[in-house]
């Protein structure tokens, strides 16, 4: 970040603001605020700031999206794509009282449906992509269909639709090749160099200057571009992008250049047919609108995957870099705990000792991290590994600061001696190991009722776990896979919904209360000579399910759903992708590409297995190996089933079947993917979420080249396949790609490790040499459409928000925890909603802006912004249903909630404002475009309906529904 400030990003924006001082013609848009924000904290003068008011003022500079960065759309998760959103619309709010309105998604890797209504409940009256598969756009292009209002949500259709334009086939960056010169055109500044400027302000490839004797042939070339583009939209208005990736660092020599092929364009308009003038992306589509067309409509179908040639298929991206991915999304989901926790804390103890901006200041490096990890080169996987390190980096910062938060919140709670030993570990295996008594905090970041396990390491087998009353709790200890010095205990919790308990662990002395796991191990099996003659079988079995293994093979056969009794044959295997990494030998994959050179090869011949039995859980262990004799194993699968004693809901977690893969090192220009196959007739058609909100149907296509690649979509959270009345579904806490390559059959990508010698890729250092081992974990749920319908959002959710740990030691006999925790934890006052709905943010955001846009713009306009403490009174809440309209008899009704009940044990209510999805709009005035579609032939503006009158509102399928709040005494 600071060498890309240093050698070009500052320079952008303090060039830019002087030169468009220069000319009332001058304009320019600016998208992404993590660069902005530091050149406006670190670099620009009081004098830059004023001329960026009044240039903002003016409508010449243009802030579009307006997030804390151009936000990926495949594999990031909805929670995360609003809060990086929210985050830099919070910034422009509270610095400018301006609200960006236009969107400018050109970089992105395909295009989601989820991406249009986000956009939309943010305000925006126009949305705006480019990378498309290539074959589909020149379709489009040539029928004129590239703009369109695209209704992104089937639940929310017209509602939450939006005007969405694509950029034609020279996409977003201004087309370089003029016939008069072997330097590109129209990039006067040439190109930026790192890690330094160069002294003498001569940059590489400087396009020529414009002068008297080039101008015509310059003008020429321009107005040919434009007129080619003019054939293929609906308007004669055409968007003609001047810039491109790290341009504009010396924008004098950029404006002083452009001036006068301008001026002499519109000086020759008769001659060349056109007029052109510098505009902002609100400028143009504000054009287009008042030309008052009628406009097609698109459903809520997306463009994933993406293709830019035949054998180029943008589908690696969806798993490169699996350890950054499952670090982004645990670090949003600490993020998510941290949010809720302190937001309780600051409203049930006015009076607290902890220092609240100081506080505020560690969810904010939080916030910070993962806003800008969402980024299109950031999750993705596909930068450099220094870039990678940097995030990594940032994520462990701010992760490291919520948990020694949550730790001093529990401290200050309870009273407790401020230099104990409390410490959070986020289902991270190395923590908690001690021999003296300890107790574990264990806090439920969602607004449900949870009965699971929570797992810590302790050092030995005999132990008892009790609650706050000292009443057992069940509890189960075994030895770990991985380890030979620890013990794996797992302990039952029950925990109501943003409520924490505390459970006490003794170590006895000889005797214990805790259930042992006790273990079975299985020689290792050849599979090359396994005889189906003598098979013999090991059924593993709970409430709800019986899984069947094959112990001459060591290898899964079937799952039995035991409430309808419907038995399907599942076997899973590891296999790898081969794949070139030598340009000169054909197509190559890389951090973005998956360029197979055939089918998937298996890659183990033999499998040994261990089951480790016991009262609550049972783990079975497969270890795969390339041969009998190998020595170590390349792949393991660790699966978990569960039993839950009589007087526990057990529902959720008797219903999944726990599988955590141990995958790599992989050897060199290889791609791991886990294959289920089953008996299901699922004529090859998959289902994948679009980033954790709603359904996308992914039905196998043949194509004449790369079928393999371009049927592998993103699994953000979810994907399933089915038949007439059974369903597989497989719950993800990282992104994967995902695949139906044959009936019955769904194969998730799990690991890449990848070189090549494409020059653009060494250069930029993008090989994915990753030589990781990686440990996702998914989950699988089988059973009838009606049953998985029901249970998937909420495991979805609880995989995503597993609860967090955190460890005390107990000194001494008696716990130094005070009375008022146990009353606190057994008798709070917990939050919680129908399974339908889900709190997706309950946090107290710190803006300094008042939600009075008059009264905002008033003080911005008197220099009265930003000063001050963070506001602590405001909350920030939002609601989402889950479902979709008709998806399910009971869950897809629309649910009336009471905001004063529901946050009753925070305190008493005494305001709600219904605002937009970031926000920044009160819903009553924010009034949107409305275009005109065959289905609505009437232009306007499209008001928000349905505000909360008496604190009730209801909330409909698929909405997304955010509020302030605020409390009496605060």
């Amino acid at each position: 970040l600071q060498e890309s400030m240093h050698a070009y990003a500052a320079n952008v924006y303090t060039t830019v603001v002087e030169e468009l001082m220069k000319g009332k013609q001058r304009k320019f848009i600016a998208v992404e605020q993590e660069f902005f924000r530091l050149w406006w904290d670190a670099v620009a003068t009081d004098r830059h700031k004023q001329q960026v008011h009044q240039l903002l003022q003016e409508g010449r500079l243009e802030f579009v999206i307006g997030g804390q960065v151009m936000h990926d759309e495949a594999v990031t998760l909805i929670d995360d794509q609003i809060l990086q959103l929210t985050e830099g619309h919070g910034f422009l709010y509270e610095t400018f009282g301006i609200r960006p309105q236009f969107s400018w998604h050109v970089d992105p890797f395909g295009a989601s449906a989820t991406t249009p209504t986000l956009f939309a409940l943010a305000g925006f009256n126009a949305h705006l992509i480019s990378r498309i598969d290539y074959d589909l756009k020149a379709d489009m292009q040539k029928n004129k269909n590239l703009q369109f209002v695209w209704q992104g949500s089937p639940s929310l259709s017209e509602r939450q639709e939006i005007f969405t334009h694509v950029m034609d086939q020279y996409s977003y960056c201004t087309p370089s090749q003029i016939p008069f010169s072997n330097r590109s055109g129209f990039y006067w500044n040439g190109i930026a160099t790192f890690p330094d400027p160069p002294k003498d302000g001569v940059y590489p490839n400087m396009s020529l200057p414009v002068t008297d004797t080039n101008i015509h042939l310059y003008a020429q070339a321009m107005v040919a571009n434009i007129k080619e583009r003019a054939a293929w939209f609906r308007t004669s208005d055409v968007l003609w992008p001047w810039g491109c990736d790290k341009q504009f660092f010396n924008a004098s020599v950029q404006y002083s250049n452009m001036d006068l092929l301008l001026d002499y364009i519109n000086n020759h308009s008769d001659e060349f047919g056109v007029t052109v003038q510098y505009a902002t992306v609100g400028d143009y589509f504000q054009a287009v609108y008042s030309r008052n067309l009628t406009w097609k409509i698109r459903d809520s179908q997306d463009f994933l995957p993406y293709s830019t040639e035949p054998f180029q298929a943008w589908t690696g991206f969806y798993t490169s870099r699996s350890t950054l991915k499952g670090i982004a999304r645990r670090a949003s989901s600490l993020l998510y705990a941290g949010e809720s926790f302190f937001t309780q804390y600051v409203q049930k103890h006015p009076t607290s000792s902890i220092c609240k901006c100081g506080a505020l200041k560690q969810l904010q490096s939080l916030r910070w991290a993962v806003s800008e990890v969402q980024h299109h080169d950031g999750i993705t996987g596909t930068e450099s590994p220094k870039v990678k390190d940097m995030y990594m980096n940032n994520l462990m910062y701010g992760m490291l600061n919520v948990k020694k938060l949550m730790a001093s919140i529990i401290f200050d709670m309870n009273n407790a001696k401020k230099n104990g030993e409390v410490y959070s570990s986020v289902y991270s295996k190395d923590s908690g190991i001690s021999d003296v008594d300890q107790y574990i905090v264990v806090y439920n970041p969602l607004a449900w009722n949870i009965t699971t396990f929570v797992m810590v390491s302790v050092s030995n087998l005999a132990l008892s776990v009790y609650d706050e009353l000292g009443h057992s709790v069940p509890a189960q200890v075994q030895s770990p896979a991985e380890s030979n010095t620890t013990y794996d205990l797992y302990i039952l919790v029950e925990i109501s919904g943003l409520s924490y308990r505390k459970y006490n662990i003794k170590h006895l002395n000889g005797k214990q209360s805790a259930f042992i796991g006790r273990s079975v191990k299985y020689n290792r099996k050849d599979l090359t000579r396994a005889n189906q003659q003598s098979r013999q079988f090991l059924p593993v079995v709970n409430n709800c399910y019986q899984v069947l293994f094959d112990t001459s093979t060591n290898l899964m056969v079937s799952i039995t759903e035991r409430e309808t009794n419907q038995t399907v044959q599942v076997t899973q295997e590891f296999l790898e992708y081969h794949v070139n990494g030598d340009v000169t030998k054909g197509p190559i994959s890389d951090n973005y590409l998956f360029a197979p050179n055939a089918s998937a090869v298996p890659v183990s011949k033999a499998v040994e297995l261990e089951v480790v039995f016991g009262n609550l859980v049972t783990e079975i262990r497969q270890y795969f190996y390339s041969n009998v004799t190998a020595q170590n194993y390349i792949h393991a699968v660790f699966t978990r089933m569960y039993t839950v004693p009589e007087g526990y809901d057990g529902k959720l977690l008797c219903h999944r079947i726990e599988q955590e893969y141990s995958v790599g090192p992989l050897e060199l220009n290889r791609e791991a993917v886990l294959r289920t196959s089953t008996n299901l007739n699922t004529s090859q058609l998959l289902y994948t979420d679009s980033n954790g909100y709603q359904i996308q149907k992914r039905p196998f296509k043949a194509y004449v080249n790369n079928t393999v690649a371009r049927n592998y979509y993103p699994m953000v959270q979810t994907a399933y396949i089915e038949d007439d009345t059974t369903r597989l579904m497989l719950l993800a806490e990282r992104a994967h790609g995902v695949s139906s390559q044959g009936n019955g059959q769904v194969e998730v990508m799990l690991h890449r490790r990848l070189w090549n010698n494409l020059q653009w890729d060494l250069n930029y250092n993008l090989t994915l040499n990753d030589s990781s081992v990686v440990h996702p974990v998914i989950w699988l749920i089988l059973g009838t459409k009606a049953v998985t319908s029901v249970l998937y959002r909420t495991s979805g959710l609880a995989l995503e928000h597993r609860p967090v740990v955190m460890f005390g030691a107990l000194s001494g006999d008696k716990p130094k925890l005070s009375r008022q925790l146990q009353q606190k934890s057994v008798h709070s006052s917990p939050v919680t909603v129908p399974p339908n709905l889900h709190v997706q943010t309950l946090s107290i955001p710190g803006w300094r802006y008042s939600s009075n846009h008059a009264e905002q713009v008033l003080s911005i306009h008197m220099g009265r912004q930003r000063q001050g403490d963070p506001d602590f009174s405001r909350v920030l809440l939002r609601i989402r249903h889950l479902y979709e309209a008709g998806e399910d008899p009971v869950l897809s009704q629309p649910v009336m909630v009471n905001l004063k009940s529901l946050l009753k044990g925070l305190g008493s209510v005494t305001a709600v404002e219904e605002r937009s999805l970031t926000g920044t709009w009160d819903v009553n005035t924010l009034k949107r475009w409305k275009w005109k579609t065959a289905q609505y032939p009437s232009k306007g503006f499209s008001n928000f309906t349905d505000t909360s009158e008496n604190y009730i509102v209801t909330v409909h399928p698929k909405e997304i529904r955010t509020f302030f709040v605020y409390f009496e005494g605060q």
